[in-house]
């Protein structure tokens, strides 16, 4: 099978297509799947980088956390999946290939309503964005929720749950141009960062009376955390999910204990694969009914070929990049 290979770590001239052996024949509870699309995440870059290496049992070398295909194959124990259903779902990696081979309780069912593209937009970004707002931090109707780098996958994912919820979404980025295309799907107000992240923390007074938002979703890391803890309400909830801007920050115990609050880390792909197999299952239950009425949607920026991974690596790379960029592969 034809798969994107790191052939070494740095730019991305170490980025090829070859040919290896094909995914394990399914066994037991496993699942082949014939990939037909992949998502390109910021951990595909880092890892390409050599700084994020894919968990053990997943190839080292053949990036990609999300997928949407058909069945091809399945072993003597599956009883949720039929040869040719068509599926989506996560893994450590080794999803950018013509094949990969999963448990069965790691999949979904793709909605009709959506094609390959747009199904292989979805697991990473949504599941994420899912986890971390709902089954971790526990939003709720009414609450207010801040989303930093809401532009991003993960980012415009999180708006449309936390509209879907009945909830209230906040958001920011470093392009002015990304929160006003964010606007359309359920961004109630935005603020731009510049230099100083402290900038978000007056905009939070405004929004809010000066009350604070009960949840913040950081994809952007340590440069953030004072401006966080500072943004919350009393009992509000922090979830750490991106490192973009660094991984290590000074916290101030105080604020920390006189409100409160709950901070909180997450990474999908670290998981066992127990708890992938739950993040999967809420998922199917809560997420893909909103996909198939439409309620959510994912937001693609670009669609490369397989063979111009290179290309869709420096795209993301550009910042430039609004929602999910994909490989058809």
């Amino acid at each position: 099978m034809k798969v994107v290979t790191i052939t070494s770590f740095g730019g991305v001239e170490g980025l090829e297509i070859r040919e290896v052996a094909d995914a394990p024949q399914p066994t037991a509870d496993r699942v082949r799947v014939r990939v037909r699309a992949a998502g390109l995440n910021r951990a595909d870059i880092l890892q390409r980088l050599g700084r994020y290496p894919a968990p053990p049992g997943y190839p080292q070398d053949i990036p990609g956390m999300e997928f949407a295909g058909e069945v091809e194959s399945i072993g003597e124990e599956v009883r949720t999946w039929r040869v040719d259903d068509r599926v989506f779902g996560i893994v450590g990696g080794g999803a950018q290939a013509e094949y990969v081979t999963v448990p069965e309780n790691h999949l979904a069912g793709i909605p009709p309503n959506l094609d390959w593209i747009e199904a292989a937009a979805v697991p990473e970004v949504f599941m994420t964005a899912h986890d971390a707002l709902f089954t971790q931090c526990g939003v709720t109707i009414g609450e207010h929720v801040l989303i930093h780098a809401a532009g991003s996958g993960v980012g415009t994912a999180a708006i449309q749950l936390v509209r879907a919820a009945g909830a209230f979404a906040y958001g920011t980025s470093r392009t002015a141009d990304k929160l006003e295309r964010a606007k359309e799907f359920g961004l109630s107000a935005s603020c731009a960062v510049g230099s100083d992240p402290m900038e978000v923390v007056e905009a939070v007074k405004e929004w809010t009376g000066g009350a604070g938002v009960n949840v913040i979703l950081d994809l952007v890391g340590a440069a953030y955390l004072k401006a966080n803890l500072q943004s919350l309400a009393t009992k509000g909830r922090l979830i750490l999910v991106g490192t973009t801007s660094g991984s290590k920050a000074e916290i101030d115990y105080a604020i920390v204990m006189q409100k409160r609050l709950k901070i909180m880390g997450t990474s999908l792909r670290t998981r066992s694969a127990e708890e992938k197999a739950t993040a999967t299952r809420l998922f199917a239950q809560q997420v893909v009914p909103l996909l198939a009425s439409g309620a959510v949607r994912p937001i693609i920026d670009k669609i490369f070929e397989m063979k111009d991974v290179r290309a869709a690596h420096e795209r993301i790379e550009s910042n430039e990049s609004f929602g999910k960029v994909m490989l058809m592969i």
